[in-house]
């Protein structure tokens, strides 16, 4: 059965825009069929629609559920601007793998360099993505993806978090393997973790040497040298491994 975020007053959502066109156009939905509205409180209801006009879709309550979906601990994946479709892939995977917040990185060895005059645009498609993907693996949050950050913004962003933790690679040559079941080890449900993941060509020393000098740690991911795009979804599942299935 369909999902959908929508705003709800009471028993009823208000379903308008692409998920009108959605229901309407590409589902071809009617009157009485059934989908599952998410409301910005993360409430989750199964819901009949009612009536379909011109621009809007009404669906009535008939069961709010209690579901748990989200991971236990809030996890922010703050991955360095990759090349090509690579960040639209993090996104997309990472919100089925269940991240709370998505935050490009204008990294050092960053080869892509931020446009401003495309931002907008860019950035209305990342979240687009992200709440597709939410729909799609029913989570009851849509991950927020923000505008890409630069080193000192992202460190004055992470002093808010309760654990951060940087991936990287050297870590990994040389054997580390310990700092992230430490690390998460060290978190209880309902806290924040703050994970940075570098560009194609790695975060550079200096920006680790600084990150650290702030609080972050430094992690191997495994013996295994993975890819900028693959490092983020690894970490996820691990964070899932650790908090919901052991």
């Amino acid at each position: 059965m369909q999902r959908y975020f929508a705003n709800n007053v009471g028993n009823s959502f208000i379903i308008k825009d692409d998920d009108y066109h959605h229901i309407v156009r590409v589902m071809r939905m009617v009157e009485g069929n059934e989908i599952y509205c998410v409301n910005n409180a993360q409430q989750v209801a199964r819901c009949t629609i009612e009536n379909i006009t011109e621009n809007q879709v009404n669906a009535k309550v008939v069961q709010w559920l209690e579901e748990e979906i989200e991971l236990p601990i809030h996890v922010s994946i703050v991955s360095g601007l990759p090349k090509g479709d690579k960040l639209e892939w993090i996104i997309q995977k990472g919100t089925e793998l269940g991240a709370n917040k998505f935050i490009p990185f204008i990294a050092a060895r960053s080869v892509v360099k931020w446009d401003e005059k495309k931002g907008d645009k860019k950035l209305n498609r990342w979240n687009k993505i992200a709440k597709e993907a939410a729909e799609q693996s029913h989570r009851t949050k849509v991950p927020e993806v923000c505008a890409p950050v630069k080193l000192q913004e992202l460190i004055q962003y992470a002093e808010g978090y309760d654990m951060k933790i940087i991936a990287y690679e050297e870590e990994a040559k040389l054997g580390e393997s310990a700092n992230l079941v430490k690390s998460l080890n060290g978190m209880k449900k309902g806290q924040s973790l703050l994970a940075v993941f570098g560009p194609e060509g790695g975060i550079g020393e200096k920006e680790i040497d600084l990150l650290t000098k702030h609080g972050f740690t430094v992690c191997g991911l495994g013996p295994r040298i993975l890819r900028t795009e693959t490092a983020p979804l690894y970490l996820l599942s691990a964070v899932s491994y650790h908090f919901e299935l052991k």
